[in-house]
């Protein structure tokens, strides 16, 4: 530990001392009794300037007035040493000569390296600490360390100098850079945090922390304690051999060095990438790679469980050999399973959660790493980076397997949204160039004698067809003859995209080494070993004592219907309240919509076709994504009070049980009003002599052209809504909270005293004032983006440019996620997974349900099945007088209740049109339904039929055609095995060769000696390297 104090005596006002020079100062003075009294005393001098070189305790008697004597530059490392300790001699302070030398005895030894040098090796050390004058990690590159006749020299001329008057110079950039991230030794990484308020500490509080302190150090953990500011840090660090027992214990896989006969695996591989097709599309897309020089592409390795027998077998300068998320997730295994009350060492008393639900901790996080996140930051976190890939590889290392996962499946799926885009702005398009070749809007614009019925019993008027003339346009736009073209598109590319992520991530989890793993190597979660303990029905099956009266905590079966029944029924029936509360909300919105005149006082005569067409759809969308949102917030925190009152062994089960409880309600909450619209809207409305009521209002009727324009409105507004209220949320709401913490524990805005701010001055102090990172962080992003699923896959017919959007969305999406992963979360633990969990059953189960969607849309909301059936009855393949097919005559004296016309002009009307299929009040039997109505509906039940089996066998087929594991990679992993199984008989037989050699040689000495047989341990340690051989094999 280092004291310092300033050699020249600025007067500066202590109120203008950079905060972090004074942290610095406190630090580096803790250790030392007697150099502290005199830093005490010299503390005012301290400047703001961050270069300055402070010095130990005491200067000598009379230090300012001496002279600074040098030596020039050429000048041997000897001289420099005899020159230090003349009597006029004063150490240098200047920061460019502190560092300035290198080599042996050549360079420019500053009076402050040698006398750093000479406390040193007088201390018994042979090199200057690390961070003063020697290249280390966190270090600058400093005078290369003197020569051992310069040591020599320095200890024999310190010989007669007193304790007090040995200076050890230190520079603030020096110390912060060997402490920013590590212990204060300068060489340990800290690799977990544990915050506390060291100020106001329970008794209970403290002893729960020193039992559980004391636990992690019986696991190998090493702690180091800073206390310099009002909140109490614990740095961990986790050695070798910690990692490596947990790692073998986690089953753990890391890459091997290389085995002889990988490389022609390797390449073989690789040659059958490189195909012509691929060169040429690397190259064209040149400008979107990585740039190799900041993310240089990782060598291929084979990987295998960890085992300490085969320790000389791995390859531990890997990127990917226990890497810092490996480390990270071991760290925290290792923080969820110690006890912090002594004697009562029960599952409801152990881990960091339970710890920090208490208040025993404020928090317990990781740490970001300046370089690597630097370099995240520039080149792939950043927006202006959206079209290059992403560093998959880099990514992993930093964040772990779970997140980078999702980056992928997110970057994946946002390329395969490419070629759907742009189908569907061809089939936008295709609308715009066949505008005026549309029969129905064409018919409308020019009409100028048709009379429409009322939309309204009283209040509303007649009114001409003509003025949905614009209505009519746009809705051709989407409902044109490309409509089931691009319908079936999208069933196809549904199948396409997640057959071919199978594919791609199956890749992905084999080059991280994650083949094979499964779930079921996952241990138990605290909270669930917890609730068994606290169970009546579980009493003695939680825990077993043997003969020693030690407790060893079990791992029960759990019966279902006795003990697990209830907690499910209880959450899934709150869930489906919440969806009956969701289903009235939609409801009350509908309700909205029929009472037209609740509401045009403010938005205008509701006779209007712009508030008919326009408005009122447009206001009614905004309130139900209001309310939509709303009961999302609500039961996303209930969500997971109730998934914790179930009994979730592993926390995959745990996230799945929270994931399917969350979809099933935002399914419901987010696509009820547009399944309400595409599938009940218009089709139940009566006719104006027997309108079908509810709470006394009429159903709501679609245009002539039908609803599929309304529909798209719908689908926009919340789609785009949506899109734009997670943009804020996840974006604006973390950097206004991290900047609130910030500047409360910077100002002490909670504190009543100034000199009780939080200054962040090393990497554990910054990352505390960021958000918690929670472990079903990504949660919220999942749901985002199959949330964006279903609405291009279920409605996206409604507005081909769904899709176009979704792309533009994600575009963005990728960099803000990561930005705000880097910026604004503290970094989450690292956690292994070979897959994206139940989202990839959710969206299969999404994608068969889309094709029943689209074949109900088309066959309910389009006019295709009549115009088909039309043209088939009548013979009128142009379509001339299919307007008029479609509406159906009303005699005005048949009103149930007569308009209020008053100063109409269509008072004297005896016949109005309405959208049906009808008989005339002529007919024998008026306003019946018609045969062509029965054969129109007989030709949506059929078209239902056979789009759907059509679609569902061809999905079929593409899920035949298409393997979750390429041809390629299993024939790779086929060999890889072989490979491997070979590779460890072989080191396993040369092993066993020499421990038979050792063996032969102990007996000998044996019998000479008449001792007791050697080797015995040996003899244990192969047979166990046998049963490790066996089990990998």
């Amino acid at each position: 530990m280092y004291s310092a104090v300033r050699t020249h005596d600025y007067d500066y006002p202590e109120s203008e001392m950079d905060e972090r020079e004074s942290l610095y100062f406190d630090t580096i003075s803790l250790a030392d009794s007697e150099a502290a009294a005199a830093a005490a005393a010299h503390r005012k001098s301290i400047s703001q300037s961050r270069n300055t070189i402070y010095h130990s305790a005491v200067d000598l008697a009379g230090d300012e007035g001496r002279g600074s004597l040098r030596l020039p530059s050429g000048a041997t490392a000897a001289e420099h040493a005899a020159l230090a300790w003349q009597p006029g001699y004063r150490q240098s302070t200047a920061l460019e000569h502190l560092n300035g030398g290198s080599g042996g005895g050549g360079g420019d030894h500053t009076d402050a390296a040698i006398a750093a040098q000479m406390i040193a090796l007088q201390n018994g050390r042979g090199h200057l600490p690390t961070g003063i004058g020697v290249t280390g990690d966190g270090g600058a590159p400093g005078t290369g360390g003197a020569d051992d006749e310069v040591s020599r020299r320095l200890l024999r001329s310190s010989s007669n100098i007193s304790n007090k008057d040995k200076k050890l110079p230190i520079t603030y950039s020096q110390w912060k850079s060997r402490t920013y991230r590590r212990f204060d030794d300068g060489k340990r990484s800290v690799d977990f945090v544990l915050a506390y308020n060291g100020e106001v500490q329970l008794e209970e509080h403290r002893r729960k922390c020193e039992i559980f302190e004391a636990n992690l150090q019986r696991e190998g953990l090493q702690l180091e304690h800073n206390k310099v500011q009002r909140v109490h840090f614990i740095k961990i660090h986790a050695p070798a051999e910690v990692l490596y027992r947990y790692a073998e214990i986690l089953k753990i896989k890391v890459p091997l060095k290389p085995i002889p006969g990988q490389d022609q695996i390797f390449a073989e591989s690789a040659h059958e990438f490189k195909t012509c097709l691929s060169r040429m599309c690397r190259t064209l897309f040149s400008s979107v790679q990585l740039n190799t020089a900041l993310f240089p592409e990782r060598e291929p390795r084979i990987h295998l469980e960890f085992s300490r027998n085969y320790l000389e077998l791995y390859d531990t300068e890997h990127p990917n050999f226990l890497d810092a998320g490996t480390r990270y997730s071991i760290i925290n295994f290792i923080l969820q399973r110690q006890h912090f009350v002594e004697g009562e060492e029960t599952a409801d008393n152990l881990g960091i959660e339970k710890l920090v639900q208490d208040g025993v901790y404020t928090c317990a996080y990781t740490l970001h790493d300046k370089d690597d996140r630097d370099r995240l930051l520039k080149e792939w976190a950043n927006i202006s980076k959206w079209k290059n890939l992403q560093p998959l590889d880099q990514i992993k290392d930093y964040f772990g397997a779970k997140v980078a996962l999702y980056f992928a499946w997110l970057g994946f799926y946002t390329q395969m949204l490419i070629p759907i885009s742009i189908f569907g702005l061809l089939c936008f398009l295709y609308g715009f160039i066949t505008w005026g070749t549309d029969p129905i809007s064409r018919d409308i614009c020019n009409d100028n004698g048709t009379i429409m019925c009322p939309q309204c019993d009283r209040s509303c008027d007649y009114w001409r067809l003509n003025e949905t003339c614009t209505s009519s346009k746009f809705n051709y736009l989407i409902d044109n003859n490309m409509t089931v073209v691009f319908a079936l598109s999208m069933a196809i590319w549904a199948v396409v995209y997640l057959e071919f992520w199978k594919r791609y991530s199956a890749g992905l989890v084999h080059r991280w080494g994650l083949t094979g793993f499964t779930h079921h190597v996952e241990h138990p979660r605290p909270q669930y070993l917890a609730k068994i303990s606290r169970s009546r029905r579980l009493t003695g099956k939680a825990y077993e004592q043997d003969q020693t009266g030690k407790r060893t905590t079990l791992d029960p079966d759990v019966p279902f219907w006795s003990i697990k029944f209830l907690p499910n029924f209880t959450s899934y029936s709150i869930m489906i309240l919440f969806i009956c509360i969701s289903v009235i909300a939609i409801a009350g919105i509908i309700i909205y919509r029929m009472a037209q005149r609740a509401s045009h006082s403010i938005l205008g005569s509701e006779n209007s076709m712009t508030f008919k067409v326009m408005i009122l759809p447009m206001t009614a969308g905004i309130i139900d994504l209001i309310v939509i949102s709303l009961l999302d917030m609500v039961y996303s925190s209930l969500a997971v009070k109730l998934t914790n009152y179930e009994y979730c062994r592993t926390q995959t089960e745990y996230d799945e049980s929270l994931t399917i409880k969350n979809y099933v309600f935002q399914f419901v909450n987010y696509y009820s009003s547009l399944f309400y619209i595409a599938f009940l809207k218009g089709k139940f409305v009566g006719y104006p002599a027997k309108y079908n009521r509810v709470l006394g209002f009429r159903q709501e009727e679609c245009n002539p052209g039908g609803c599929l324009m309304e529909l798209c409105m719908q689908l926009v507004i919340i789609m785009a809504g949506k899109q734009a209220v997670n943009a804020i949320v996840e974006m604006l709401i973390p950097y206004l909270m991290r900047t609130i913490k910030e500047l409360s524990y910077r100002h002490g805005w909670y504190k009543s005293h100034q000199d009780q701010r939080l200054v962040p001055y090393n990497q554990f102090t910054e990352d505390y004032n960021l958000l918690p990172a929670e472990n079903n962080s990504l949660y919220v992003e999942y749901l985002e983006m199959v949330v964006q699923f279903g609405f291009i896959t279920l409605f996206s017919l409604a507005f081909p440019l769904a899709p176009l959007l979704a792309l533009l969305n994600n575009v963005i999406e990728v960099r803000l996620d990561a930005i705000k992963m880097l910026r604004f979360l503290r970094r989450p633990v690292g956690m292994r997974a070979r897959d994206i969990g139940v989202w990839h059953s959710i969206m299969t189960v999404v994608t068969r349900i889309a094709v029943a969607s689209s074949a109900m849309i088309i066959a309910f909301s389009t006019n295709l099945i009549p115009k088909i059936v039309y043209a088939a009855s009548m013979g009128d393949h142009e379509l001339n007088n299919y307007l008029n097919f479609t509406l159906a005559v009303f005699n005005t004296e048949d009103f149930q209740v007569q308009p209020l016309l008053g100063g109409s002009q269509h008072v004297n009307e005896t016949v109005c049109r309405y959208t049906e299929f009808r008989n005339p009040p002529t007919d024998p039997h008026p306003y019946k339904r018609p045969m062509i109505y029965w054969k129109i509906l007989t030709g949506r039940l059929a078209f239902i039929v056979i789009y759907q089996n059509i679609i569902t066998m061809l999905q079929g087929i593409l899920r035949w055609a298409v393997p979750d594991v390429s041809g390629r990679l299993l024939k790779r992993i086929k060999r890889e095995n072989f490979l491997l199984r070979e590779h460890i008989i072989e080191y396993e037989k040369q092993h066993a060769m020499k421990m038979a050699q050792t063996e032969v040689g102990g007996g000998s000495l044996q019998k000479s000696n008449s001792g007791p047989r050697p080797h015995q341990r040996d003899n244990e340690t192969l047979t166990r390297r046998s049963n490790d051989a066996t089990s990998f094999v």
